[in-house]
């Protein structure tokens, strides 16, 4: 009798400031998902460090592995592994690097393939890894801090772009806005907890190119609420919260709802750290709902970086092209390429 093939694979994640590592079976079935996070070691300087996020992967990268492997009782080596997936791009150049190191050394020393991942790639397989039935096509809207991607989703690894940001990723104004005024680090979830107290309507600040196109814009958005703020010093900062939060979440659906009549998509998905964002998620609930169409949205977990999205995508990504070569190089300003 033949054995069966392993269809095991460990994912690693190290493109930003978490620490990660997945085992995921057929790219589909997590059975183990560990993140070490470096919030507390950031929050002093109101933003990621590169060179202290660097060596923070090099440091906790191997117990994560370990942590991930044990949880899924998986041996090391072991022969139930059928790839080592690992991000190469886009990212922090001296973050990607320490990943792909560790992931190319456990490929030689375990004999299976390295597979590269493109961590945008990656997101668009969160949605699957909970909602693996799911009915296509789909638009996914990718909305982090350094990205926010519109994208039609015909399948795994099938999948065009409408449309992304001109300037600011949505998630990167977030955490501006949030540092302008004074809340903390990180910014999104701190501006997001400020808007809960506040009113949506205080301040009406502007929608670039709503109407227009599938392209976004945000950098004048955070200029408006700088100016805002400068004429109106005793405005309540929870106001201007939650009008600045309306502003952006106002601009995201309006084009994703018209991507999703103009593709003919079975429903509308997040992903990316801001698919965290409360607002968004009771948004976009309501707004598939009134249009008839599915709200795909993935779980906190999933919508903050981590490996198990990591191995997904390099199980389809085996699957279609192969393992990745050795010679695999980090790449810091990696694109999501049209894959149709």
């Amino acid at each position: 009798m033949t054995a069966r093939a392993p269809d095991l694979v460990l994912g690693i994640e190290t493109s930003c400031d978490e620490t990660a590592a997945a085992l995921v079976a057929a790219g589909t079935l997590v059975r183990a998902s560990v993140v070490s996070s470096q919030v507390a070691l950031h929050a002093p300087y109101g933003g990621v460090v590169p060179e202290l996020a660097g060596r923070a992967h090099l440091e906790r990268l191997p117990g994560v592995i370990d942590d991930a492997l044990a949880q899924a009782g998986v041996g090391r080596p072991s022969g139930e592994l059928a790839a080592v997936a690992v991000t190469h791009g886009p990212g922090l150049v001296g973050s990607l690097l320490v990943g792909l190191a560790s992931a190319k050394a456990l490929s030689m020393a375990w004999g299976v393939p390295l597979v590269g991942v493109n961590h945008l790639e990656a997101h668009l397989f969160a949605a699957l890894l909970e909602e693996p039935d799911l009915a296509w096509p789909l638009v996914v809207l990718l909305v982090s801090g350094g990205h926010t991607v519109l994208v039609r989703m015909d399948g795994p690894g099938r999948y065009r772009v409408l449309g992304q940001t001109l300037d600011d990723a949505a998630g990167e104004a977030y955490d501006k806005v949030a540092r302008y005024l004074g809340l903390g680090y990180p910014g999104g979830p701190a501006l997001d907890r400020a808007a809960a107290d506040g009113d949506p309507g205080a301040f009406s600040f502007p929608r670039a190119l709503l109407a227009d196109g599938y392209d976004f814009s945000f950098s004048g958005l955070k200029t408006s609420v700088v100016r805002t703020v400068e004429r109106h010093p005793s405005a309540s900062t929870e106001d201007v919260a939650a009008s600045f939060q309306q502003a952006v979440v106002d601009v995201l659906l309006a084009k994703a709802r018209r991507a999703v009549v103009e593709v003919g998509a079975t429903g509308l998905a997040l992903a990316g750290g801001v698919a965290a964002n409360s607002l968004l998620r009771r948004a976009t609930t309501a707004a598939c709902a009134e249009d008839g169409v599915a709200a795909h949205l993935p779980s906190l977990a999933m919508c903050t970086d981590n490996a198990a999205m990591v191995a997904a995508a390099g199980w389809w990504r085996l699957s279609s092209d192969g393992p990745s070569p050795l010679s695999l190089g980090a790449a810091p300003n990696l694109v999501l390429p049209d894959a149709r």
